[in-house]
């Protein structure tokens, strides 16, 4: 068993090593074709229409994608369905990026005079730069491998993993050259934790109105509680005469409050809330983004913040629950 193991082992690793290494002189080959590919998506006016059959259609699908939620407008296109129809979806504004390993894809080969008959500028992704391919092309990208990392050195393996290199570089570079950033890329990823993370704000799930716990400083303690009761969010505001906040009392504050109390004769339920607040509570913008609560929170130790207007009045709450449903946590 121990040796088989050894084997499986000793395979992955020789995988790992041929498609490291098929990546690593890809790396040393970058020239100035690179370039000339980035400038020519960055300057294209319609979208980056990428198209490649069998395992480097799955490679080039993934591209699209990349493409598309990194800034670069971009689509994917079958050559099988295209020479039936979806030429169409290519305009003349598109740029085409065309994958084949080998350069000679029939599929491809058909597609191509109808490419450059439309005007459509033509990147080639491929391991023979002597190919068919490579010469109807304005840009060549060469991603050949000196070997694949199937035994038998056939199956497309470290071929495929070029590519993926090839076209995620391609994405790397062009989102700089954008000036892509993190609050962009939550915009086409709204459903996903971090564009929650990047475009909800504090307004988004915030209390607001009758839901916001609020006391005065000459209620007594009795109302207090009830007040944290009522609004379920283990605290409530505690304002001065004219709306202004003056602190907040918390479940935390409730018990040191009954603890100290313990075995002396006054009633702690006969305090007023001014007597019982603690001063100095946490407060964040409205129009801060939900995360940076979370940051507060964690960095105080405490479970909900207050919203305050220009006059220092509390008009929202937000409570880490609050957080925890919008998936911010």
């Amino acid at each position: 068993m121990k040796a088989k193991e050894r084997t499986i082992l000793e395979s992955a690793r020789q995988t790992l090593t041929i498609e490291a290494e098929a990546i690593m002189a890809m790396r040393e080959r970058l020239d100035d074709r690179f370039e000339q590919a980035v400038e020519a998506v960055y300057q294209c006016q319609g979208r980056t229409v990428v198209t490649g059959m069998g395992k480097s259609g799955i490679i080039g699908r993934k591209i699209a994608s990349t493409f598309a939620s990194t800034g670069t407008p971009a689509l994917f296109v079958h050559p099988a369905e295209g020479v039936h129809g979806d030429l169409g979806m290519i305009l003349k504004k598109d740029l085409v990026l065309a994958l084949s390993n080998s350069g000679e894809t029939e599929e491809l080969s058909i597609l191509l005079p109808l490419i450059k008959r439309q005007g459509n500028v033509l990147i080639a992704m491929t391991g023979d730069s002597h190919s068919t391919l490579a010469k109807k092309s304005d840009v060549v990208l060469d991603v050949v491998v000196a070997r694949e990392a199937c035994p038998m050195n056939l199956a497309p393996t470290a071929s495929t993993t070029a590519s993926l290199a090839m076209g995620d570089a391609l994405a790397v570079a062009l989102l700089e050259k954008r000036g892509f950033k993190p609050e962009d890329f939550a915009l086409f990823h709204p459903g996903g934790r971090l564009g929650r993370k990047l475009l909800l704000r504090v307004a988004d799930v915030m209390h607001v109105g009758d839901a916001v716990p609020r006391v005065r400083e000459t209620d007594m303690m009795r109302e207090a509680i009830c007040e944290i009761s009522a609004k379920k969010l283990g605290m409530t505001t505690v304002v001065d005469e004219s709306g202004r906040l003056q602190g907040i009392i918390t479940d935390g504050d409730l018990r040191r409050l009954f603890q100290q109390e313990i075995g002396h004769q006054s009633d702690p339920l006969s305090k007023e809330a001014g007597d019982v607040l603690t001063r100095g509570a946490k407060t964040i913008d409205a129009d801060a983004l939900a995360a940076k609560a979370v940051q507060v929170m964690e960095q105080h130790s405490i479970t909900a913040l207050v919203i305050v207007d220009g006059a220092e009045a509390p008009v929202g709450v937000i409570h880490l629950h609050d957080l925890l449903k919008a998936g911010v946590v």
